[in-house]
């Protein structure tokens, strides 16, 4: 008989993860890609991989998708949970470290604080406006000086003084590391400085407000970076816990919370391989004019979204 397990798929705008878990929340097979503009794609490419690494004795019986593609691919998966961030990622931090206060979340594009007591989110905030406290912000400046990403965090490490780097907005701090390139500082000093300035603009925006108390986990692809993991261990005074899943902790949470979904019916990959398309047509049916979205398998409509009321007609598909 097939074991059973759950398949969480978290959508991000730069990144794509997806995950299987056992019963007991141990990582059976996980995938990460770039998004590329394209969630379906990458939705697609997750899936492929995940079903070669699956093993012949188990089978998927839930579905979870979270990010900002949750709805789209949550439709061409046919989740049964399709949750928002905040909820997959305690979820997921809870699972491993169930004595967890706050989360320190930064991604490609957004960044996110949440605060837990007692298993239960209290408090969080996001940001998704200023780009100088993201995984997109390092990226830029790590290939602007000839570096790749994975090598930040090294470089970082190495610095003895690293170079005060303004962190209110990209375009201060970019100006900042020319300045500072051209005044002399060396490359890992500014790296270091880099890594620092991120953390600076994620606690003066992010954090603000917020009593942030250990444990202090820290997720989200720049959890990876070792200069904004020591830099953030020197501003908050904490520990800063970084789990070897830390970047795919939304898609373990997206997967845990499918569980109170459970199906009879077994997932079926080969809906990687089948045509997708989306569509948007205007609805008339009021002064909203609101914009539908429609997705659709190959010519069937999976699903439509967008409408604030229920007086509108129902989306035709496109000739």
């Amino acid at each position: 008989m097939k074991k059973a397990a759950a398949l969480g798929l978290d959508i991000g705008s730069v990144s794509t993860k997806g995950v299987i878990l056992d019963k007991d929340n141990r990582v059976l097979a996980s995938e990460y890609t770039a998004t590329e503009g394209d969630p379906i794609w990458a939705a697609k490419r997750i899936l492929q991989s995940l079903r070669k690494q699956l093993p012949d004795e188990i089978t998927i019986r839930t579905v979870g998708t979270t990010g900002s593609g949750r709805k789209l691919i949550g439709a061409m998966v046919g989740a049964g949970a399709v949750k928002n961030e905040i909820t997959a990622h305690a979820v997921g931090a809870i699972s491993r470290r169930p004595q967890v206060r706050t989360i320190l979340e930064i991604g490609g594009q957004d960044s996110k604080i949440i605060l837990i007591e007692n298993g239960v989110v209290t408090d969080y905030a996001m940001n998704s406006l200023c780009a100088a406290g993201t995984g997109a912000f390092l990226s830029s400046q790590a290939k602007r000086m000839g570096l790749s990403v994975d090598k930040l965090g090294e470089a970082a490490t190495r610095s003895q003084s690293p170079a005060k780097i303004a962190a209110r907005c990209t375009v201060f701090a970019e100006s900042d590391l020319v300045h500072k390139a051209q005044a002399g500082h060396n490359k890992d000093d500014l790296i270091a400085g880099l890594c620092r300035a991120v953390v600076g603009n994620y606690l003066n925006n992010v954090g603000k407000g917020k009593r942030i108390r250990g444990p202090v986990v820290f997720q989200g692809g720049v959890s990876k970076n070792k200069g904004v993991i020591e830099a953030f261990q020197a501003e908050l005074g904490e520990e800063i816990h970084v789990d070897a899943d830390s970047h795919l902790m939304g898609a373990i949470g997206a997967a845990i919370l499918s569980r109170s979904a459970a199906s009879d019916t077994a997932f079926d990959f080969g809906v990687a391989e089948v045509g997708y398309r989306t569509g948007a047509q205007e609805c008339a049916g009021c002064a909203n004019n609101c914009e539908i979205v429609m997705f659709f398998q190959n010519e069937t409509l999976l699903d439509s979204w967008g409408a604030r009321c229920d007086r509108g007609l129902r989306p035709r598909t496109p000739a």
